[in-house]
């Protein structure tokens, strides 16, 4: 008779955790995959079951919402159960998802879909970014969160263009997406059953959210608001109306064009996080404000002369701008907190990222169903300017050289 534990704890022993390290990257990408491989599709169910466009956009918030709550009230679960049985409980979430997706019939079955991926990409996040540093090289100390802080970005690139294309080219594009992405979590159950457990400590278990910034960090913390608030709202518009909207300037009917948008925002915002990992923070976040707020320029005056060039020209700077101004943010807050003050800092930077990631587009689609997509885009973009420029002042006043 053949011993399955001995077996699996062998096959085990063999994944080193340098080869863990890159099979959790892996998940954490194919995660972000997943919560924007819907947005391309969004219009197609819109068009299908006759719903509004703020209806599409609570779609989308939702999601960000239950990722956040679920975020605040687990992200200390691995600490105290381990991350791999945190990490298969969010996998099993995420796949009951994907199979409501493929069964979905109305727009309640997408409301409760996107609230299961929440959950579980919640529930995952701080299993997953907590195993980076528990299995990076020693002799890597900044790969962590250097691939903490682009894989999730890159993910949400390849998935609307993957879906994108799917939805243009491919048969059955309400499902056939949904299928590759289930058997992709499939296989990611056998890895992590496979991969040596990252956490070698324990801790009492915690619950309750613990959210915060200290006096010493609130100055820095307040400057930096307005890039991080303009930088989400602009992610979090692109991911709900963004696909429609490249559609409608380009006066086309190629979807992958939708997805290219997200592409380009969230893929080079990804390498420009990689490109300039080895900046100070104080510089990541001058410049990433300064880009952010000049690529808003471009796409608010495409959008105005309605000119699709200049459109996706602009959305790759402002790309540029978000990446850079987030791993800026991040990296400067962490600096300036005390080590017992990080976790309650990260809480209260996720809360405002992903607050800003989320209503802001319900606010969106809200003004679509009154003034047209045209010009709802177009009063958001200056909205959100006015926020990146407010986020240059703050950043170069924080920034300053004491005399």
């Amino acid at each position: 008779m053949v011993d399955m534990t001995t077996d699996t704890a062998q096959l085990r022993g063999r994944v080193s955790r340098s080869q863990a390290f890159w099979i959790v990257a892996a998940i954490f990408g194919l995660f972000l995959f997943a919560a924007a491989a819907p947005s391309p599709l969004y219009a197609v169910y819109a068009a299908s079951w006759h719903f509004s466009a703020i209806e599409l956009t609570e779609v989308f918030a939702v999601y960000a919402i239950a990722l956040l709550i679920a975020l605040l009230f687990t992200g200390s679960l691995s600490d105290s159960l381990g991350r791999r049985p945190v990490v298969l409980a969010a996998l099993v979430i995420q796949i009951a998802s994907m199979l409501m997706f493929i069964f979905a019939s109305s727009v309640g079955w997408l409301f409760a879909a996107r609230i299961a991926q929440g959950i579980g990409t919640g529930v995952v996040t701080s299993a997953l970014a907590a195993s980076f540093v528990d299995l990076q090289p020693p002799e890597r100390p900044t790969l962590a969160s250097t691939v903490n802080s682009a894989t999730p970005i890159l993910g949400l690139a390849l998935g609307a263009l993957a879906s994108a294309a799917i939805v243009q080219y491919a048969p059955d594009p309400l499902h056939l997406i949904y299928w590759l992405m289930l058997a992709g979590f499939a296989v990611s159950v056998v890895a992590v059953v496979l991969i040596p457990e990252p956490a070698t400590k324990r801790r009492e278990l915690r619950l309750l959210p613990r959210v915060g910034v200290e006096p010493a960090t609130r100055p820095a913390f307040f400057a930096a608001l307005p890039s991080l608030i303009a930088g989400w709202g602009v992610a979090g518009f692109y991911l709900s109306l963004g696909p429609s909207l490249a559609l409608q300037l380009a006066a086309s009917h190629n979807r992958t064009l939708g997805g290219l948008a997200i592409a380009l925002l969230a893929g080079i915002g990804a390498v420009c996080v990689i490109a300039v990992r080895t900046w100070q923070a104080a510089r990541a976040m001058r410049f990433g404000a300064v880009a952010l707020a000049a690529g808003l320029a471009l796409t608010v005056a495409a959008v105005a002369l309605k000119a699709p060039l200049l459109f996706f020209g602009g959305t790759a700077a402002t790309g540029i701008g978000f990446g850079v101004a987030w791993l800026g943010v991040v990296r400067s807050l962490v600096g300036l907190a005390s080590p017992t003050g990080r976790g309650a800092l990260l809480a209260a930077i996720f809360i405002v990222a992903y607050l800003a990631f989320a209503l802001p587009a319900v606010v969106a689609g809200y003004a679509v169903t009154r003034v047209g997509l045209h010009d709802a885009a177009l009063w958001y973009g200056v909205a959100v300017e006015v926020l990146a420029l407010a986020g240059v002042a703050g950043t170069l006043l924080i920034n300053r050289p004491a005399r």
